[in-house]
């Protein structure tokens, strides 16, 4: 693992046992429900669904256990990940710990990496695919409108910084599409109005920093990474925003680093990326199916490369990623990271003081890179003086409603 991390000392991670935040509701209530949505949504063997139901029940006063399925791919790091917190229940461990367990509990019970008792159901299995497509097919006029925007920035020739800070405020956007928080229909949604609304509940909006560094390099720089987040439309603007990176000779390469099992409900899967190209050159719309089918040719010839290394479904820090990933990222012109899931990892999911630089905190980073985070959870960083007074002052559910974003960028040089 990397020897880089924080150089100022670690703030307490964020715990279930936190009585009257979001995360011990997110314990207590929220990860059965979507246990209990799952079940619902996939006919599974007796076998599997008493499995499952056995993890429910076990939350939150149930005792963290090892895995059995010891043949999968992650098997001796989960060992060591469990090691620490065994015996202790869900509310006592770290709340990323606890997350990231209980979607790996998942995956030992519907038997993702292999045979349960003699049969293959569960092998590869997704049982959050339901809620991924339905994902796609609640949004498909954004994106076909998503696509001619595309269209138009090809038809151009060039990409400038305006059109790349709005296509990163897309992304930021888009990332309200979590459905773990918010099943397909769900009348809590967070979204809100038009672009000069969202633009206000930025709390602090870096893009054109982000901009200048990307455009002030010797283009087309070598590669860019994403840290990949939600499937569905947050999916699809992602590859909108890689694509015309490469399409407009901004870069050579796109890597998009995805989970290596299915995760957090919507997280983007290996499958997940070729069947939403797939899905979107199959439209009837000249523009979607244009993106769709240039992806599919970007992905054949290997200038977007998948990759899913299973360090990002672990309960890990992002300073305590494994060299061989560190030297790999540390090859990047610019990381572009999506998501809460991802700026809690890079921010170790602890408890810093909102006004802590986010710049500071990153100084481990082998590489530039620009964070689109809507809130979702009660951590924060970056902030002005008096900032999060005002935004409690405006709305008390600022930290975990989806309807406040950050756009952060770091050089760490």
């Amino acid at each position: 693992m990397t020897t880089s991390r924080p150089t100022m000392s670690l703030p307490e991670p964020l715990r279930g046992s936190e009585l009257g935040t979001f995360t011990h509701d997110s314990v207590v209530n929220r990860m059965p429900e979507i246990g209990q949505r799952m079940l619902a949504e996939n006919w599974f063997p007796v076998s599997v669904a008493s499995g499952v139901e056995a993890i429910l029940e076990s939350i939150p006063d149930g005792p963290i256990r090892q895995l059995s399925d010891h043949a999968a791919p992650d098997a001796g790091e989960w060992r060591a990940y469990i090691e620490p917190y065994e015996g202790q229940n869900w509310l006592q461990v770290p709340w990323f710990f606890a997350e990231t367990y209980f979607y790996r509990r998942i995956m030992e019970a519907t038997g993702y990496f292999g045979e349960i008792k003699g049969r293959s159901y569960g092998s590869g299995f997704d049982p959050f695919f339901l809620q991924k497509r339905k994902g796609y097919t609640a949004n498909l006029e954004a994106i076909k409108a998503l696509g001619e925007r595309l269209e138009t920035l090809v038809q151009s020739g060039t990409l400038d910084g305006q059109a790349f800070t709005e296509l990163l405020r897309a992304g930021l956007w888009s990332n309200q599409a979590d459905l773990s928080l918010w099943p397909v229909g769900s009348e809590s949604d967070p979204s809100h109005g038009d672009g000069d609304q969202n633009q206000a509940y930025i709390l602090d909006d870096q893009s054109r920093m982000a901009a200048e560094y990307l455009f002030g390099c010797n283009l087309p720089v070598s590669r860019v990474d994403f840290l990949i987040d939600n499937a569905g439309f947050e999916l699809v603007v992602d590859l909108v925003l890689a694509s015309a990176l490469l399409e407009l000779n901004m870069t050579q390469v796109v890597y998009l680093h995805v989970k290596a099992h299915p995760t957090f409900v919507s997280d983007v899967i290996v499958t997940d990326v070729y069947s939403t190209a797939g899905l979107l050159a199959e439209e009837d719309d000249n523009a979607t199916a244009s993106v769709g089918a240039r992806l599919q040719r970007y992905l054949e010839s290997g200038r977007i490369r998948v990759e899913a290394d299973i360090f990002w479904t672990s309960p890990s820090a992002m300073w305590e990623i494994p060299a061989p990933l560190e030297q790999e990222l540390a090859g990047s012109s610019l990381i572009i990271s999506k998501g809460d899931a991802n700026y809690r990892r890079l921010l170790g999911d602890r408890h810093w003081p909102f006004e802590t630089p986010f710049e500071d905190i990153v100084s481990y980073l082998p590489a530039p890179l620009v964070a689109l985070r809507t809130l979702k959870c009660e951590l924060a960083s970056g902030l002005a003086p008096g900032q999060a007074e005002a935004a409690t002052a405006k709305d008390p559910d600022w930290l975990i409603n989806g309807r406040w974003g950050i756009i952060q960028f770091a050089d760490p040089g």
